[in-house]
């Protein structure tokens, strides 16, 4: 018993030091609510899609940059470049890959897709994303989608002027997933 009371009295006294463990608020966090849409629709819900279309983008470029870096020799302007049938197999690749790092979560009430390549401003301090479900099927379907709208040499080209150049050819424009004009019109409906 005597091992005991210095122990007790020490967990004791944690909460009753400033900044001990009393003071802390507890943490909690909710997971998404998902509406039918989200949770049943074989497409990427409308107010998702400028979010997958940038995984679908930041995808591509690191699987073409990472090809690149296994050239061995650079070309004359000492640039690695990927042949035609190298590039074209990286892209229908990264469309099949595996998506099970990507799902969705809820911060300040607003629905956003998040993984690898989206992370914009600071992150929440606690949060819950559901993953895997429909997700990792619908950011397939959306790289396939580009693939077939642009074509693999347009992209490979979009690529070579950097990331940026890439998600402006596959997301921006005037009709393009994150263009304002569209995003205005989803917000109307």
């Amino acid at each position: 018993m005597r091992l005991s009371l210095p122990l007790l009295l020490l967990l004791l006294g944690a909460w009753a030091i400033p900044g001990g463990l009393g003071d802390r608020a507890p943490l909690t966090a909710t997971a998404p609510q998902l509406d039918d849409e989200e949770m049943y629709s074989a497409h990427m819900p409308a107010h998702l899609r400028c979010d997958a279309c940038r995984a679908v983008a930041y995808q591509m470029w690191q699987n073409l940059a990472k090809a690149e870096t296994k050239l061995h020799t650079p070309n004359s302007g000492g640039r690695r470049e990927l042949s035609e049938s190298v590039y074209t197999d990286v892209l229908d690749r990264s469309c099949s890959r595996n998506w099970q790092d990507y799902g969705v979560r809820e911060v300040d009430q607003v629905k956003r897709l998040t993984g690898p390549g989206l992370s914009e401003g600071p992150e929440p301090s606690i949060s819950v994303m559901v993953t895997g479900g429909p997700w990792p099927t619908r950011l397939s379907k959306t790289c396939l989608h580009y693939l077939g709208e642009f074509g693999e040499d347009q992209i490979y080209e979009a690529h070579q002027q950097g990331r940026g150049a890439l998600e402006a050819l596959l997301c921006g424009g005037p009709q393009g997933a994150c263009s304002e004009k569209v995003s205005a019109t989803r917000e109307e409906l």
